[in-house]
């Protein structure tokens, strides 16, 4: 990239000082100074444009391998783990309670495997459509609370891990969409939580209104958090915040990606805040709330 970067610059010195020559030498000849300078300027837009594509192009590549990288070790670990545990009740005799700690073991294994690959086929067909088909009202405080509940057993937590507050609504909190999808997308948002709070977790669920018209959920920890520089990039697909606390963390890179493009297609967004490394993030869910008439609210 820095290849390319300073190739374009150099690229651009050159045009800029031939042309400058050139016009210097024919400043009295109007026409062909009338027709080099415009020339020029598409010259100069054309080297600019191949840099930044060029630069683009190579950034994908590094993410594409990136998220090889990481899938092929999410893939590989549990799988290794199983097999070596299958070898081990293989080989030898083994009593009932060492027998059944193998067997939860590679059960998580196996979750941990079926969870990456369901990871990787919905960020291929979420991709692909624009929108969901299936509509249906869904009582989002519901979904809210069986995504709490499922985050704390795969996670192994205590209730008091993961806290959820409900502001007062003077309506009800339904929205139209998939809710198998936004299932996905609430689960993702607090395994990420989860995940990058390695020094506890102690994390917040908010459920509120905004204006009639919106349903708000924000999940905030206090894990390791996002630099300012990546909030934006943090949802695109394959991207991992290049912060040695994350990258040592296991991931894909397409969880937040799932959860931008969940929202989009239900007509909303999502959107992270964080003060910075080390001081926690929030990662907030909006959707368009289904709006109750008037009659029904008397």
């Amino acid at each position: 990239m820095v290849l390319f970067t300073l190739l374009g610059v150099c690229l651009i010195g050159v045009a800029v000082v031939l042309n400058v020559g050139w016009i210097v030498l024919n400043w009295r000849r109007l026409v062909p100074l009338a027709v080099g300078i415009p020339f020029f300027l598409l010259l100069i837009a054309g080297v600019a444009l191949n840099t930044v594509f060029l630069v683009r192009e190579v950034r994908r590549n590094e993410r594409h391998d990136a998220f090889l990288s990481a899938v092929t070790h999410e893939l590989k670990t549990p799988l290794a783990s199983i097999r070596l545990y299958l070898e081990t009740l293989q080989r030898r005799p083994m009593e009932d309670a060492q027998r059944s700690e193998f067997y939860e073991r590679m059960l998580e294994d196996s979750d941990r495997l079926l969870a990456t690959v369901e990871q990787v086929l919905k960020a291929g067909e979420v991709g692909q459509r624009a929108r969901s088909h299936v509509r249906v009202p869904v009582e989002i405080r519901a979904l809210v609370e069986d995504c709490i509940r499922m985050t704390r057993a795969r996670h192994h937590l205590d209730e008091s891990a993961i806290a959820l507050d409900v502001e007062p609504a003077t309506l009800p909190m339904m929205v139209r969409g998939d809710p198998e999808e936004l299932q996905t997308a609430l689960l993702n948002i607090l395994n990420n939580a989860v995940k990058y709070s390695p020094n506890g977790v102690e994390i917040r669920v908010t459920l509120r209104g905004e204006h009639d018209a919106w349903v708000r959920v924000s999940v905030t920890d206090r894990g390791i958090g996002i630099p300012a520089a990546h909030l934006k990039r943090i949802f695109r697909r394959f991207y991992r915040v290049p912060v040695r606390a994350v990258l040592r963390t296991k991931g894909t890179g397409l969880g937040l990606y799932l959860v931008r493009t969940i929202a989009r297609q239900h007509g909303g967004d999502a959107t992270a805040e964080s003060a910075g490394e080390g001081r926690g993030a929030t990662v907030s869910l909006q959707l368009p709330r289904i709006l109750t008439p008037l009659a029904e609210r008397d």
